[in-house]
């Protein structure tokens, strides 16, 4: 599997499309000689402790040296999103500022100019659909990756975690007899083709990331998702908690709660033409702040207290 942030590129087609159980041994790639250099910080909504946002803002160079992009276009109210979270940075020594772009404006040379000056690009929550919309296949996210693969630091917040991966979780879901999907609250069943999945902004590969997590009870989603698509890490990111993914493809719990990881590579699941949606050998894990996990090998340490 590629480092999840640094080696090579699975096809965003077979990550979004459902697939058969695989033996571990095919989901591992070999790490890319281009493998980016940058750090995620992927916080899973909910207010943000303190520390998490200094942390982001020493990822980025530190107070005096950080210069962080802000793209709050998952919201509605990008305007008083943007001006807060630059205001938030700047008072911790960041020069912060506000790239608030529609799908025409991501290809400007403007915006990509000022995009390759960042240190640090951090993503706003609201809607991750809004924020895909903006940025899909612009001039304005090739500019990010190139950042993130010469070292800045990539991170977001709720709609901003769960466009990290390649395959994204909309939030809306299908219902019997349903041919669109629509959006909902609470996620009530495992159940095979119930999960909207579209292409994510491709920051995490063979992982699919949801974020408020434990607190909205979401693991009924995450297992359908995961259970259709068995080569993809299920990474549930509470609020207040950030899940840090470094160059050398290791990832590392921070902040208040925990991320729940489901992993299903070993495991064995129903047909994709059986009645009900099964499986056994699913490898679960529970990290509070302070855990590490590599996703190659799917171990994983605790903290010591």
């Amino acid at each position: 599997m590629r480092q999840i942030a640094s080696v090579a590129l699975v096809t965003l087609a077979a990550a979004c499309a459902p697939t058969a159980s695989l033996g571990i041994a095919h989901l591992i790639a070999t790490p890319s000689v281009d493998a980016p250099k940058g750090t995620l910080l992927i916080v899973g909504g909910g207010s943000q402790p303190p520390e998490l946002v200094r942390h982001f803002v020493d990822l980025a160079g530190g107070p005096g040296k950080a210069r962080i992009a802000i793209l709050p276009m998952a919201t509605s109210d990008a305007v008083s999103t943007g001006a807060e979270k630059e205001a938030e940075l700047d008072s911790l020594g960041a020069d912060s500022f506000v790239v608030n772009v529609t799908r025409a404006q991501a290809d400007d040379d403007s915006v990509v100019r000022k995009l390759s000056t960042a240190s640090g690009i951090w993503f706003p929550g609201g809607d991750q659909s809004l924020l895909v919309a903006a940025l899909q296949g612009s001039a304005a996210l090739r500019a990010i990756h190139d950042r993130f693969r010469a070292g800045a630091v990539v991170g977001g917040t709720s709609a901003g975690a769960a466009v990290m991966s390649d395959s994204m979780i909309t939030g809306n879901q299908f219902w019997p007899g349903m041919t669109v999907a629509v959006d909902s609250p609470s996620f009530s069943r495992i159940t095979r083709r119930s999960i909207e999945i579209v292409p994510g902004l491709g920051f995490v590969h063979n992982a699919i990331v949801d974020q408020h997590f434990i607190r909205r009870q979401r693991e009924n989603r995450l297992f359908s998702v995961v259970l259709e698509r068995p080569s993809l890490l299920g990474v549930g990111i509470d609020e207040g908690t950030a899940l840090k993914v470094t160059p050398d493809g290791k990832w590392t719990v921070m902040g208040r709660s925990s991320v729940m990881i489901l992993d299903a590579r070993r495991s064995r699941v129903t047909q994709s033409q059986a009645a009900s949606l099964g499986a056994v050998g699913i490898r679960v894990s529970l990290l509070p702040s302070g855990s590490t996990y590599d996703p190659q090998t799917g171990e994983a340490t605790l903290p010591s207290r």
